[in-house]
């Protein structure tokens, strides 16, 4: 979507607040024993108590209120029995809706402890993250944003997920436009003002083809090689984009 009035802006904020919140408690819950689903449900408690509803669950009727995806699982992780261990590396992806307005944000969780690897892994997520924001500005090329990405991973050794892109944000968890997060002279748009967008570098320790799960939804890596995801939902202006689901 693209903003249009102080009310659409208000709207935004305040589920973007939610859903920063809701990961910030998902992520200081989370240790070795406890279960995806008891994870899930500490980030469902929050909030419902504050009114939003899973969008995942809204738009695509998915078995849990927010994606969880535990090492060479890439994204959505269906939330269940599977218990936590030590050094595991934890996605927590959460998208809610809020008076009709969704918000999405991820990170990476290391339990200790943590090797080298996922270390570095999750630091070239954030970082790449980083780099995109630099260069997200009204009149950019949409593609210039997965060029950022791409350049800033590929220094660090790791790899882009290819098949998992970012994506327009706002009344609904997947609109246009897709936003790549590797450069292509294919991918068309311009970055406007007031655009809402959810930019997510998605990325593993190797080269890798993605593989679905028997439960459907959940998506790994084809050789089971660690991956790593960082998101935001921002709004593009002048100057540096506004980041909706910093806390």
């Amino acid at each position: 979507m693209t903003v249009s009035s102080h009310a659409d802006l208000d709207a935004l904020t305040r589920v973007g607040r939610l859903v920063a919140r809701a990961l910030r408690e998902m992520r200081r819950a989370a240790r070795a024993g406890m279960t995806t689903a008891e994870l899930d449900e500490i980030g469902a408690a929050f909030l419902v108590r504050h009114g939003a509803r899973s969008a995942p669950q809204l738009t695509y009727n998915f078995p849990g209120f927010s994606c969880i995806s535990v090492n060479e699982q890439i994204v959505h992780g269906v939330p269940g029995s599977r218990r936590l261990e030590p050094g595991d590396v934890v996605k927590i992806d959460v998208t809610a809706e809020l008076d009709g307005f969704v918000a999405d944000a991820a990170a990476t969780v290391l339990l200790a402890p943590a090797s080298d690897e996922a270390l570095r892994l999750k630091r070239c997520a954030r970082a790449a993250f980083a780099k995109a924001m630099e260069i997200a500005r009204p009149g950019r090329q949409i593609n210039e944003i997965g060029r950022a990405i791409e350049d800033e991973v590929k220094r660090a050794g790791f790899s882009i997920v290819r098949e998992m892109c970012g994506h327009g944000v706002g009344r609904t968890i997947h609109e246009a436009p897709t936003v790549p997060n590797y450069f292509s002279a294919m991918t068309r748009g311009t970055l406007r003002e007031g655009m809402v967008i959810a930019v997510e570098p998605i990325i593993s320790s190797r080269p890798t083809r993605v593989v679905e799960e028997r439960d459907g939804w959940t998506l790994r890596t084809q050789q089971r090689c660690l991956a790593a995801h960082y998101e935001h939902t921002v709004m593009i202006r002048d100057g540096r984009p506004l980041l909706l689901t910093a806390a």
